[in-house]
């Protein structure tokens, strides 16, 4: 289950790469625009703000931030639904999938064919955290193993941009394939780690789902401490870097 206050925690830091992202679709009047994996909807709402002539819509499996999206207003559609099932009609000129694929076992099979399905001339924008082999990451997955847990956790599941630009490339898209290291400096004066809260709006989530609750109030305390080694607070900052990747693709016209 998705948590919209847990996820929303650092809102600024996690929308950045969303607009650092799309600043770099170029489409002028595009018939209809989906966000797969929307979230709770404020960004996609700003897709709604730069494309007002175009239908907006708004793609989530979990029905609490579909629920706190369509609570918001605005000038987008909102709907339920697998970004594994989701094909483009038409008219989809615009696609964004922002922090999502990483979920999605496949989905470079997803990409291709989504990439086949478009109409030309369409664009195509992901980004996915590259993180992986943070320090964050490698001790949930530890912390995971001797929980009993670690089948709920994943390694790397997500590929470096050259493989994202190779599929596409191949795909007969034209592509703009990058990478940034984000440093997050969050405020570290609070009673809980940052990077554990940070943690607990995503990564967390399968380790949460799969203990009953004594063993996941000890599973964070002890996180918490590793963290707080990991990742030690400086002139009331903790610095986090942040890996993403990204891709925008442009099918052949």
């Amino acid at each position: 289950m998705w948590d919209p206050a847990a996820y929303r925690r650092y809102s600024t830091e996690r929308s950045r790469p969303f607009y650092d992202l799309t600043a770099r679709i170029g489409a002028e009047r595009p018939r209809a625009v989906v966000d797969l994996g929307c979230g709770p909807g404020e960004l996609t709402l700003s897709l709604a703000g730069r494309w007002p002539q175009a239908r907006v819509t708004g793609v989530d499996s979990s029905p609490e931030m579909v629920d706190r999206a369509v609570a918001l207003g605005g000038p987008a559609w909102f709907q339920l639904g697998d970004v594994r099932d989701w094909k483009p009609g038409p008219d989809v000129d615009v696609l964004v999938t922002n922090a999502t694929l990483q979920w999605v076992d496949g989905h470079r099979d997803l990409l291709a064919r989504w990439a086949a399905e478009l109409p030309a001339g369409a664009w195509l924008a992901m980004q996915v955290p590259g993180n992986f082999d943070a320090p964050s990451h490698r001790l949930l997955r530890t912390l995971a193993g001797r929980y009993g847990v670690a089948h709920v956790t994943r390694e790397a599941p997500v590929d470096d941009p050259g493989g994202y630009a190779g599929l596409l490339l191949a795909a007969g898209a034209t592509v703009d394939a990058w990478e940034t290291t984000y440093l997050h400096l969050l405020a570290g004066d609070g009673a809980e780690h940052p990077v554990l809260r940070w943690l607990e709006g995503t990564a967390l989530r399968p380790v949460k789902a799969a203990l009953d609750e004594n063993a996941w109030q000890s599973f964070r305390a002890d996180l918490g401490r590793e963290l707080t080694a990991a990742y030690p607070a400086a002139h009331g900052a903790v610095a986090f870097p942040f890996r993403r990747i990204f891709v925008v693709a442009r099918t052949a016209v």
